[in-house]
């Protein structure tokens, strides 16, 4: 039986894994253990055609591990068990469970027997966050790497090695494939390598030779191979995250028209997940605390759009994307953060006040914890001052609020509140803000 092209074409070493330079490059978790051959348990999340497998095959043939897999959606306890009996047998195996997150509770009970005597390295595989899907007793002997989306680029890499591969992949066949053909196909799959390897297989089978003897994949023919339409593509194969950043860009600039543009480029390219994914984010990031509704709208529009799909989850979308570019816009909250991690960050530390220290167990007190905590709810407007910053810190001001929308409410009462503080706004315009 011939497997399909993707399964051909799988990496059997830890260098020719495609991708996730977060977990595989120089200097970086996954290439460490390997090197070492000090492999823990794991669990790899991410979306389909993203590499999991493969990196799990890889993992193993680097390391010269006996490599097995399962699949927790087929597979049963029995094959759990045979497992375990070969691992006992050879000494240490990879085991590769697929769908891991579709584990009943007594085969990841079980589970949990055969990655504690070290016969067994778990690397499980998941499309759905583990930390909702995966027994706590289980995650708390993994570590757990998120894997991403394939760049457009890491597409190509592959597809460019499946036309020279001669043994594994269709290095034999006499192809030519057009430039913009070859563009389409990566942008298109959508970080799927598996998508894009098995359309290039299907279009280099089933082009006819021309009259020159070379088979030639046209855009057309990648086409129908995806049955999807192309739209313009940029040559170097960065356009879907272009369009990603000029739909958030245009969002941030209140360009309701261009916005819609983009986002129409991507619902008609099918990448509904991208909108999702980056609209998640922009709420937060661009308009914040100046129209704190249009986050909750847009989280909801998000969750409605995922359920409905598409064509139908274009709509909540839209309704989305005019209010996001129709609100007044604040990145305060993002910039007050981010200025208190870059105090951490410089050194600044300070000690917890005594009285804003745990006293849910015998002794706090004897140690000096909460004593003279004022619980604000017993005050008048549920405010009371005292100290709540470390000592060392006790005039920093990360917050730096602008009068945008609902925001200027808030740039308010944080200066009323700095006052009654018996500290001093640093924004030299306060008083009009006050008076």
């Amino acid at each position: 039986m011939l497997r399909p092209l993707a399964y051909r074409m799988r990496p059997r070493k830890i260098e020719d894994v495609i991708g996730q330079p977060q977990l595989i490059g120089p200097g970086k978790i996954i290439t460490r253990m390997v090197k070492s051959r000090v492999l823990s348990s794991m669990i790899l999340y991410g979306p389909p055609g993203t590499g999991k497998t493969s990196i799990a095959e890889a993992i193993a043939g680097s390391t010269k591990y006996p490599f097995r897999s399962l699949n927790a959606a087929n597979d049963t306890k029995k094959d759990l068990e045979a497992m375990a009996k070969y691992a006992h047998k050879v000494g240490t195996i990879v085991l590769f469970i697929d769908e891991i997150h579709r584990m009943n509770k007594s085969d990841q009970d079980y589970l949990l027997s055969l990655t504690e005597d070290g016969h067994v390295i778990l690397i499980g595989a998941t499309t759905e966050n583990p930390y909702l899907n995966i027994n706590p007793a289980i995650r708390s002997r993994v570590q757990i790497f998120q894997v991403h989306p394939l760049t457009a680029k890491d597409i190509k890499v592959a597809v460019d090695r499946a036309l020279k591969d001669q043994q594994n992949g269709l290095g034999k066949y006499p192809v030519k494939m057009d430039s913009d053909a070859e563009d389409f196909l990566c942008q298109r799959a959508n970080g799927d390598a598996r998508v894009a390897l098995n359309a290039l297989e299907l279009a280099v089978k089933s082009t006819d030779k021309d009259k020159n003897g070379k088979i030639h994949v046209k855009l057309s023919d990648m086409e129908e191979c995806l049955q999807q339409k192309a739209f313009t593509v940029d040559k170097g194969g960065d356009a879907h995250y272009d369009l990603i950043s000029a739909m958030q860009k245009s969002i941030r600039g209140s360009d309701v028209d261009a916005a819609l543009y983009y986002v129409a480029r991507l619902i008609n390219g099918g990448d509904l997940d991208s909108i999702c994914r980056r609209l998640s984010v922009i709420p937060y990031e661009d308009i914040g605390l100046a129209n704190p509704e249009a986050c909750i709208f847009t989280t909801e529009a998000i969750r409605a759009a995922l359920h409905l799909g598409l064509p139908e989850g274009r709509i909540p979308i839209a309704d989305a994307v005019i209010i996001l570019c129709l609100s007044q816009k604040s990145n305060s909250g993002m910039n007050a953060l981010d200025h208190a991690i870059t105090s951490i960050r410089k050194g600044h530390l300070g000690h917890i006040p005594e009285d804003l220290k745990d006293t849910h167990y015998k002794g706090a007190h004897q140690l000096g914890h909460g004593l003279h905590y004022k619980y604000p709810h017993d005050y008048p407007h549920d405010w009371v001052k005292q100290q709540y910053l470390p000592t060392q810190l006790t005039n920093e001001q990360f917050y730096r609020p602008k009068a945008n929308g609902d925001e200027a409410n808030f740039k308010k009462q944080y200066y009323r509140l700095l006052i009654a503080e018996g500290k001093t706004p640093k924004d030299k315009t306060w008083k009009k803000w006050l008076f």
